[in-house]
């Protein structure tokens, strides 16, 4: 959906498409980083997605008086304090943008928090951090509770990130360090950020169902025209000399699983309204967004992981009332019995050491 910029710096601004460095441990990983004195600039390519419940993701709270108007400017990188709490900043902002590498125990595909959440979670209209910071915690009606930031990062590991694949079989523990360095890299960027509003810019644009409904077929041709030169023509992504992902996968077994609200057309679609094709948001029309968006969710990918019986049964539990095509007969193929696991979980092996 993004196109190729062979620019190093436009692939920074866009870092939710930088894909991963996988697979190497986490730890290990982050002791790397810091031994040989800080380059904590990396960046990957997008899914906190979150468990891609994106449009509502960072929700409304029902008492919400107003929205703001003023876009709020997160800080720089170069305002990143020194000390422990910086330190801890900089690990948050490497789990966000690498996830594969340094969280690589809880990833079971190729994708990254920051694949969802542009510009490593700054982007107003690509759910922001700074703007879900300021509303969690929070009633969600996916798991009918309230939910707290942790909760909702641990979502995010469960169905975008398809934790269950990963090398240790699910997201983190709770309390577990990542969630701490992910919330204080969060908190940070919302430095001064309203509390009684909700955040111009947040979540993703709510987009109006066209008459013409939504189209598999016709977002076909919107993808091979506007996507595949990025994302390949089968959906797969692309990946460097070293297996990194430069550009992520949008269904298969490396791409986020049935129960992540990016697997919700209308979610999807406002994403890619916003965002897509990379660096030239709202290129395409509402009608393109969603038929597109369509045809991304019409194909197969990881098996929900709240499925315990069958997929009428979950469609019936989980999705009632969404725009998917989950329990969805396609084609002949009834969609939602998900892709074949790999054959050993993915993640978890050492970073290699620093060439000297």
């Amino acid at each position: 959906m993004m196109k190729m910029n062979d620019m190093d710096q436009e692939r920074r601004e866009v870092e939710g498409h930088e894909g991963r460095d996988r697979p190497r441990s986490g730890r290990r990983a982050l002791r790397w980083i810091f031994a040989v004195g800080g380059g904590l600039g990396l960046f990957a390519a997008g899914l906190l997605v979150f468990d891609f419940d994106l449009i509502r993701s960072w929700g409304e709270p029902a008492d919400a008086p107003e929205t703001a108007t003023a876009m709020f400017e997160p800080p720089s990188e170069a305002d990143i304090p020194d000390g422990p709490a910086g330190d801890a900043i900089r690990l948050g902002m490497e789990i966000f943008k690498n996830t594969g590498t340094n969280a690589s125990d809880h990833v079971g595909n190729s994708l990254s928090c920051a694949n969802c959440h542009l510009d490593g979670g700054r982007r107003a209209d690509s759910a922001p951090m700074w703007a879900a910071w300021v509303t969690y915690p929070l009633f969600r009606s996916k798991n009918n509770s309230m939910n707290t930031m942790e909760d909702r990062i641990k979502g995010c590991f469960t169905y975008s990130m398809n934790a269950q694949d990963s090398i240790s079989g699910g997201p983190p523990p709770a309390g577990d360090d990542i969630y701490r360095n992910l919330q204080t890299y969060m908190h940070w960027l919302a430095t001064g950020a309203a509390t009684n509003v909700k955040p111009a810019g947040a979540g993703y644009p709510a987009l109006e169902l066209p008459e013409q409904g939504y189209d598999p077929a016709r977002g076909e041709d919107v993808f091979q025209a506007n996507c595949a030169a990025c994302h390949g023509a089968d959906g797969q992504g692309q990946q460097d000399a070293n297996g990194r992902y430069t550009f992520p996968p949008l269904w298969g077994p490396q791409s986020y699983n049935w129960g992540a609200g990016m697997a919700r057309v209308n979610t999807a679609a406002g994403f890619i309204k916003a965002n897509m094709p990379l660096g030239q948001p709202g290129r395409l029309t509402d009608q393109q967004a969603w038929d597109v968006a369509a045809y991304l969710n019409s194909h197969e990918r990881p098996k929900d992981p709240r499925q315990t019986g069958t997929v009428e049964e979950a469609a019936a539990k989980d999705h009632a009332g969404e725009e998917t095509y989950y329990g969805k007969i396609l084609n002949g193929v009834l969609l939602g019995t998900g892709t074949p696991r790999p054959s050993a979980p993915i993640g978890g092996t050492p970073a290699p050491a620093p060439v000297q």
